[in-house]
């Protein structure tokens, strides 16, 4: 809701990595619960506050619950144009990269040992979407931990304390103006 009430087009959230695959077998599970739940609660909410829904990343690991779910949601708010919510699940920047080369040089061989980064750029998972002016790392952590390797290249990075159930609207204007006041 904050960020369409600040006219923020396009908003990822890092919900899964595919290192969370080595957490505790009753970690993953609560956490395929609350993503399944998301899928099946959310969405109508999503769709009528006309936001789009994409979930990028390896979604072969997840059951076939999850990936028909998440099949409907796209469906059902691909048409959506007020905001972009992209969920990355299972996902990590550098399985990325590599899916994206795998992808380029099979339908492109003859670029395999010359592609540029033009060539590459449509391949990648977010191709959608415009590379990040601002990514923002809550509770306490200070690195990016393999999230969007290739589209943070040039965008501004913030750190806060705030833990995520708590980055509210506040939180989220005192990262935008933190933002602001940067010379780029």
């Amino acid at each position: 809701r904050s960020s369409i009430e600040r006219g923020i087009e396009y908003l990822t959230l890092f919900a899964f990595s595919s290192e969370n695959w080595r957490r505790p077998a009753e970690e993953v599970t609560v956490l395929m619960q609350l993503f399944r739940v998301m899928l099946e609660q959310e969405v109508a909410k999503l769709h009528a506050s006309d936001v789009r829904l994409k979930i990028v990343g390896d979604l072969s690991r997840f059951d076939s619950k999850i990936t028909d779910l998440i099949a409907r949601a796209e469906s059902r708010t691909a048409g959506n144009k007020t905001l972009t919510l992209t969920v990355c699940a299972n996902y990590g920047g550098r399985w990325d990269i590599l899916q994206a080369m795998r992808a380029l040089i099979a339908e492109k061989p003859e670029l395999a040992a010359r592609a540029t980064e033009e060539d590459l750029a449509p391949y990648l998972a977010m191709s959608y979407a415009p590379e990040p002016d601002l990514f923002i790392r809550t509770g306490g952590e200070t690195r990016i931990s393999n999230f969007l390797v290739w589209q943070l290249a040039y965008s501004e990075l913030y750190f806060t304390d705030t833990f995520w159930p708590d980055f509210d609207a506040r939180t989220l204007d005192e990262a935008i103006a933190s933002y602001r006041r940067r010379e780029r």
